[in-house]
């Protein structure tokens, strides 16, 4: 029987992706009750396989810590597209189906930076509108509080 396919998730973050797994459900019942594939083998691990429009790279094997667990794929290039396959494999059984590939565009200082600034100018505005409907009551150009004599109207 093979392993797999697991469910992956990812999404990015500033030069880097952040990849979320699940393990592939079984049905191997014992006692009745569902058994996890961490439950029927000792040794599992998982190799992600990361692409770039120009060349595919296997990463180290890891161990796995749980049904659902996550990584951080670091130091990649900003504004760059990635694509992200994960494989789940036994020391007992080498047959398995690697995920779907899943792509990701990585963040960038400048992404970033251009949506502090669009916060801060949408705050900074919204003060500086404020303060010129202000002035602009305290004149009395908008909802004046005391009406004027006929004489100057």
């Amino acid at each position: 029987a093979s392993l797999g396919p697991p469910e992956v998730n990812i999404s990015s973050c500033l030069n880097c992706i952040n990849v979320t797994i699940k393990l592939p459900t079984t049905y191997f019942r014992k006692n009745g009750k569902l058994q996890s594939l961490t439950d029927i083998y000792n040794d599992l691990g998982y190799v992600i396989t990361l692409k770039t429009p120009d060349r595919e790279h296997k990463r180290p094997h890891e161990k796995i810590t749980g049904e659902i667990f996550s990584t951080v794929i670091e130091e990649l290039y900003p504004n760059r597209n990635y694509c992200v396959s994960v494989m789940v494999f036994a020391s007992m059984n080498r047959h398995s189906i690697p995920s779907a590939w899943k792509c990701v565009t990585t963040e960038s200082v400048a992404q970033q930076d251009y949506h502090m600034a669009t916060v801060t100018g949408a705050v900074c505005f919204s003060l500086i509108l404020a303060g010129v409907l202000k002035c602009m009551h305290a004149g009395g150009y908008i909802f004046p509080e005391k009406s004027f004599p006929r004489t100057l109207v």
